[in-house]
């Protein structure tokens, strides 16, 4: 499984962005996304993840109101839309694949298949 982040870009605080992550080698249908991120000199935290068949999403509690995951299965592309954007949304987004049914999960080490991330700066 092979997964690439794209649409990383550097910004002022308020701002909308919308990150994708175009998935392949996924041999099943079945299976979830989920978006992480690493601020510099902090630990990696979830954002949210969606079940691609399901569409069944989750995030992060801080988050939530803010970023939205969405899938396009033709394009087999997840994308991460984030607005109102700030200054502590800065750090590299990652998105991630495993087989994890109906429901996805918001726990890194569940996931196998990573990309390598797309740095996202929000300046004030």
């Amino acid at each position: 499984v092979q997964l690439v982040e794209s649409g990383g870009l550097s910004m002022q605080a308020g701002g909308s962005l919308r990150l994708s992550c175009v998935v392949s080698g996924v041999t099943h249908d079945d299976y979830s996304i989920g978006w992480f991120r690493r601020a510099s000199g902090k630990d990696r935290e979830p954002v949210g993840c969606i079940n691609v068949l399901e569409g069944r999403t989750m995030y992060a509690d801080a988050l939530l109101g803010r970023f939205t995951i969405s899938n396009d299965n033709a394009k087999k592309t997840v994308y991460l839309q984030m607005n109102d954007l700030k200054t502590e949304d800065t750090a590299a987004y990652y998105c991630a694949a495993d087989h994890i049914p109906r429901h996805c999960i918001l726990r890194a080490t569940r996931y196998q298949s990573w990309g390598q991330g797309t740095q996202v700066t929000v300046s004030s």
